[in-house]
């Protein structure tokens, strides 16, 4: 069944100095993830805010008496409506391939920039209303973060890190695989080495905006090293970045896919651990214990799997390393999950490809999470992680107006959020199942996208 919508899409419908109401009648809604399932419920949104919700339908002469604006009604009675979706682990600026060395001496923070304009609306088009970025060329995330908050650009919300901060020849160092004697103008390069100089490079990435903190704590696999995926930064090193954030009021996202790696992280204070694809015992029992979260993105290595299918995808020294990982993907974390971690959700978009980001749950699922606990891990947790609880996540009087809709209950089939039909960000309406998709611009923003499918053997 199809909802009516009243209002344009995407687009301000009020002038500036009047409030515009917004009611959305959900035949079921899952207000806050993790409780129960209500029938057919009314969400009452004014401007960018949700300011109640009732059970059965209501209308515009219900509101009347608090009203000084337009109201919308919005018509989804027939469908699942939920909090937008978060993910916790994107590049939108980037989008990984055979020619990954090529373009890193070709192509400018502007060219990357302007990539993620359509990667950013896909990835709102699937539902994903808030995403944290990690690890770009600073300049061009932030500018896509900013233009989006500007309302210059269609996107998500984004929670930006900027460079990666890795040792010389660590896993984000931009000068793996070429001749010792080019020197890469990259600004993405944030390499620091001994604990002086790590602090420096905190400091400096939060200079220039960013709002977590990214660090290589190990080796990689789609960096041209044979440095393998082991502890790359000092105990000594990951302290001083740790702390130098954690002064300054931002969280630190740890890549690490070796144990020790792992669990030098979390001894240093991260607040997740990124991948974590080859944790022990020791590394899920220190998760437990300093309340970290692990993301999982299950995405990367099914997707890095299908490429090495490819003959002469990767240099030799990525598809040593991917061969190794892909072998043994998804068993550790499959015991982590077993244990009772917290999980947030992530998918390493830009390794797979930007807007099929829902191709994740399945995976959790398959991993050991109930439905449920993977839609959680997708807005409460993730909005915990973030740091952004008291905005998204969850559908509450007061929180953002980030809504989404599928045709039927992803709890009984999570799939079912591979196919969004109706999603709002921040009280505007992006996309609805009763609007022409080209009238909004999809089709010609959205060209060839083939979810399920290697992004880059395309």
């Amino acid at each position: 069944m199809l909802g009516a919508v009243t209002g344009l899409a995407g687009v301000g419908v009020c002038a500036a100095d009047e409030d515009h109401w917004t009611i959305i009648h959900a035949g079921a809604l899952l207000a806050v993830p993790g409780s129960s399932v209500e029938p057919a419920s009314s969400i009452v949104v004014r401007n960018d805010r949700i300011v109640d919700i009732r059970r059965g339908f209501i209308s515009a002469a219900d509101i009347k008496s608090d009203t000084t604006g337009p109201v919308t009604t919005i018509e989804l009675g027939g469908r699942f409506v939920l909090p937008g979706l978060i993910d916790s682990h994107v590049h939108l600026t980037e989008q990984y391939s055979a020619r990954f060395k090529l373009d890193a001496v070709t192509r400018s923070a502007s060219d990357r920039a302007i990539d993620g304009v359509p990667a950013a609306w896909r990835t709102l088009m699937a539902g994903f209303t808030t995403v944290r970025d990690l690890h770009a060329e600073p300049e061009a995330v932030l500018a896509l973060r900013n233009g989006i908050r500007a309302g210059k650009v269609e996107g998500p919300r984004i929670v930006a890190a900027g460079a990666s901060i890795s040792p010389t020849g660590g896993h984000s160092d931009a000068e793996n695989g070429y001749r010792s004697d080019l020197r890469l103008p990259s600004s993405a390069d944030a390499v620091c080495d001994g604990a002086d100089s790590c602090r420096a490079m905190v400091r400096s990435q939060i200079k220039y905006g960013a709002d977590v903190i990214k660090v290589m704590a190990g080796g990689g696999i789609l960096d041209d090293s044979r440095g393998g995926l082991e502890q790359q930064l000092t105990d000594e090193e990951l302290r001083a970045i740790v702390e130098t954030a954690h002064v300054l009021g931002r969280k630190v996202a740890a890549h690490a896919h070796g144990p020790g790696a792992i669990r030098a992280a979390l001894r240093a204070g991260a607040d997740s651990i990124e991948h974590g694809t080859l944790i022990d015992a020791d590394g899920i029992e220190l998760l437990k214990s300093k309340g970290a979260y692990l993301v999982p993105t299950l995405m990367a290595p099914n997707t890095v799997s299908a490429n090495l299918e490819i003959p002469g995808y990767y240099p030799d020294a990525i598809r040593e390393k991917a061969l190794t990982v892909t072998r043994l993907a998804g068993k550790s974390v499959k015991a982590a999950i077993k244990a009772g971690v917290k999980l947030a959700f992530g998918t390493d978009s830009g390794v797979s490809e930007h807007g099929c980001n829902a191709e994740e749950f399945a995976l959790l699922v398959k991993a050991g999470v109930s439905p449920m606990e993977a839609i959680r891990t997708a807005t409460i947790n993730a909005a915990d992680l973030l740091g952004l609880a008291g905005e998204v996540g969850s559908l509450k009087p007061g929180m953002q107006a980030d809504i989404i809709a599928v045709d039927e209950s992803p709890l009984d089939d999570i799939t079912e959020l591979k196919h969004v039909s109706f999603v709002m960000k921040g009280g505007i309406v992006y996309k609805s199942p009763a609007a022409d998709p080209s009238a909004q611009g999809q089709k010609a923003r959205d060209p060839g996208q083939r979810c399920g499918v290697a992004s880059s053997a395309r």
